[in-house]
């Protein structure tokens, strides 16, 4: 989600927020980097996206430049984190925090550390694997209830919501016109709900046919997917033509033009 449309996007995450005592932090760090640096090279074209990128150069002398140099990977403390988390560089910027914990100690500091400390309310995505969310059971959908976003997508991208239009679209209520980081109210909403006050996204933790092994556990284990590759990476060769179905879809519920999109889910 960083890298669609060369980061100039309002849902593109910025922060990722992970345990610096997890025993995969350094795996994990590694195939991050390894993902960030392959996938397709796009220029910056938004307006002062170049002078954003030189900002972030400036403020992170240490970043790692992938892609040929044309984007950041950030890794940092907490403490030192303050530019990454206060300013929308709307480029291709992408920051990894690390704050302590495991288990429930950790998605409660993570929580705690979005709400604090990330400018802007739009969305937020939490990425759980199925045997860790049994384990936590009620405490995750705490977390969800607690994250103060708009939009909360689980394991999913945000930009879903978006594309959902029964769905709700906008900043986190409490905007006022004196200080409204993410603006005010919300768009979309077809059902015309009032009072909403974020919509969340689910999705499978695997992407088909790995989502079968997930399936084999028992009901607490079961998170189901027809699909592969997910439309939004943006190494999926079909991305573009599966959004728009499926956004088609929920406009008007043609089932066998939801076939099509299936099928060319397919060719990721």
């Amino acid at each position: 989600m960083r890298l669609h449309n060369s980061g100039h996007n309002c849902i593109a995450g910025q922060v990722v927020l992970i345990s610096a005592d997890w025993p995969q932090r350094r795996e994990f760090l590694h195939e991050l980097r390894t993902a960030y640096d392959r996938a397709p090279s796009r220029p910056v074209w938004y307006p002062h996206s170049q002078s954003r990128l030189d900002t972030a150069r400036a403020s992170y002398p240490d970043a790692a430049w992938c892609g040929g140099g044309t984007r950041a990977l950030v890794e940092t403390t907490e403490t030192d984190a303050a530019d990454l988390e206060s300013t929308e560089y709307f480029a291709p910027v992408l920051g990894v925090v690390t704050l302590p914990g495991t288990g429930q100690e950790f998605l409660d500091a993570a929580v705690r550390h979005a709400n604090e400390h990330l400018t802007g309310t739009l969305g937020a995505n939490v990425l759980i694997d199925p045997v860790t969310q049994a384990a936590l059971g009620d405490g995750v959908e705490h977390a969800i209830a607690e994250l103060r976003y708009g939009t909360v997508a689980l394991n999913a991208w945000t930009a879903f919501g978006f594309l959902t239009p029964t769905a709700t679209w906008g900043a986190y209520p409490g905007g006022t016109l004196e200080h409204a980081p993410s603006g005010m109210g919300v768009v979309h909403n077809a059902f015309l709900l009032d009072g909403v006050e974020r919509t969340v996204v689910r999705g499978p933790f695997r992407p088909f046919p790995r989502s079968v092994s997930s399936m084999i556990g028992g009901r607490a284990l079961s998170q189901g997917s027809v699909l592969p590759k997910p439309p939004w990476f943006v190494t999926s060769r079909t991305g573009a033509a599966v959004c728009e179905g499926f956004t088609r879809f929920r406009i008007d519920g043609d089932w066998a033009k939801m076939a099509v999109t299936l099928m060319k889910a397919f060719g990721a």
